[in-house]
């Protein structure tokens, strides 16, 4: 910007200097102007040749021109002297705006390097530290009063993997799309109603519906929402080419290519560096998007965590705390059913994606890694679809009874750094098998047990596991090896209000995946 006024100003100079050059040029190259005399003037080969008759008369002429034309002159002079007013003028001012935009860079420099120092980990006091109380397994969060600076969200992410979380973050303005996967169910439409009711923001959350099957009243029903969603059409509806006896399970095979489809379309073509999939029978809770926003920087931040979920496999009411709408806890479990990834997981997994049983494959060491999620004690969402690939065999059993959190919960002014892994395994084990150990008809019966424990059973082999997982109520299945919401190899629940741990021995070290 300078330079081109720079350029302005020796411009303005050339064009006075070339106009007055010109000017002089014309008046020293201007013919002599006099009365025309009987002969034909004064022209050139006339009767009256150039300086023939210098009498009286053309000397009064000469000097009556001669002061026309100073008087000419002088206009232009005064003209020219207007015209170099103005330019310094002009340099004037962009001289003082240079000077403005310098100070106004260094100050810049300087706020930026102010919130980059700000953004460095600091420890944290010891008051402040995180505590579990062990009769109740109350997590008690300290309040610490931090206040991370207004970054780029890239900047963001960044600075979040590269730094150990220690304090809550306060909520940048990073945007976390929802991707509604969608096929021939109209009831999506009980699904789109809870989002835009509780999505406090739709710049930051934009709600992606990805629809399959190409089912007409279900597009239309997407389409009825206009401009509060983005509907995204899988253009690949064809049968897929499978092994006879696997012809019963195309409808797994066209799930897994859906998904496959849709996330290419949000990492890769809307260019969004995280997710959250919801399924077109999902609810959400009140408090869902605040749950996640809250959650993002752990994820980031964590290399043994892959996902956060929003549901628990364990989640009736006769196995959860309803005072504990608050409590969150890591598991090995894969429990989807509402859940976020980043790009770098999807990045990873894209190139090896199954054809189908996407879910299953996700639970498998190879896809895992020993890393694990995130989940509530209470879900945020539910599932209202009994119709689908399963035939509702599931829903009938298990997922018609999950509870679904109604209290809101302001996560995000919480300090969750106790979920990252070296914090949490260390509270965790220590909980676990500090607690009194008992036999399952103790549970059953309770009439020696007192207080609201928690309480140890103990498994050492498939087998137990689940023999006591039935008696006591909670799902048996194993993937893996990996009970549904365990960690390390412990399940957590309540039983007739008791905390209840169903633990393998202490000094576990890994899953066996013939446990399946």
């Amino acid at each position: 910007m300078v330079r081109k006024k720079n350029s302005l100003i020796l411009c303005g100079a050339f064009l006075f200097v070339a106009w007055n050059a010109l000017l002089l040029l014309y008046l020293w190259g201007r013919p002599p102007i006099s009365h025309l005399g009987d002969g034909g003037g004064a022209e050139p080969g006339g009767n009256d040749e150039w300086g023939a008759g210098r009498g009286k008369i053309g000397q009064v002429n000469l000097a009556e021109e001669m002061i026309r034309l100073a008087e000419e002159v002088e206009v232009h002079l005064d003209t020219q002297k207007k015209l170099l007013k103005q330019i310094e003028s002009h340099r004037a001012l962009w001289a003082r705006q240079k000077d403005v935009g310098k100070r106004e860079t260094a100050s810049n420099i300087k706020e930026f390097k102010k919130a980059e120092a700000q953004q460095q980990p600091q420890k944290t006091p010891e008051p402040l530290r995180n505590s579990m109380d062990v009769r109740d397994q109350t997590y008690i969060q300290r309040p610490v009063n931090y206040v991370a600076p207004s970054l780029h969200p890239e900047q963001a992410i960044g600075k979040i993997r590269n730094t150990k979380v220690t304090t809550p973050f306060s909520s940048p303005e990073f945007i976390i799309p929802i991707l509604v996967i969608a096929c021939d169910r109209v009831t999506v439409k009980r699904n789109l109603d809870r989002l835009i009711q509780y999505r406090p923001s739709a710049e930051l959350y934009p709600i992606i519906v990805s629809q399959d099957c190409g089912h007409a009243e279900t597009a239309r029903v997407i389409g009825s929402y206009g401009e509060q969603v983005t509907h995204i059409k899988q253009p690949e509806l064809s049968d897929i080419k499978v092994r006879p006896e696997h012809r019963k399970f195309q409808g797994y095979y066209k799930i897994s290519r859906h998904y496959r489809w849709a996330l290419n379309q949000v990492f890769n073509v809307f260019s969004h560096s995280t997710v959250v999939i919801v399924e077109d029978d999902l609810e959400v809770a009140p408090d869902f998007f605040e749950y996640f926003r809250a959650l993002y920087p752990i994820l980031c931040s964590d290399p043994t965590l892959w996902c956060v979920s929003a549901w628990n496999d364990n989640g009736r009411d006769a196995l959860i705390d309803p005072s504990k709408a608050e409590l969150l806890y890591r598991t090995d479990f894969f429990p989807g059913l509402g859940w976020m990834l980043l790009k770098e997981l999807w990045d990873e997994l894209e190139p090896k994606w199954p054809s189908a049983f996407w879910d299953d494959w996700m639970r498998q060491p190879e896809q895992r890694k020993n890393r694990s999620c995130i989940r509530p004690e209470i879900s945020r969402t539910i599932t209202f679809g009994r119709k689908g690939v399963s035939l509702g065999q599931f829903f009938d059993q298990y997922l018609r009874y999950i509870r679904l959190n109604t209290e809101f919960v302001p996560f995000t002014k919480q300090d969750l750094s106790f979920l990252l892994k070296d914090k949490y395994d260390e509270i965790f084990i220590q909980e676990v098998y500090s607690s009194t150990s008992v036999k399952i008809e103790d549970l059953q019966h309770g009439g020696n047990l007192k207080g609201p424990g928690p309480y140890r059973v103990q498994y050492s082999s498939r087998d137990s596991f689940k023999v006591f997982a039935r008696n006591l109520g909670v799902m048996d299945d194993l993937k893996s090896g990996v009970p549904r919401t365990g960690y390390r190899g412990v399940v957590s629940f309540l039983h007739r209000g008791r905390r209840v741990f169903l633990a393998p021995p202490e000094g576990w070290t890994q899953y066996d995946i013939s446990w399946s």
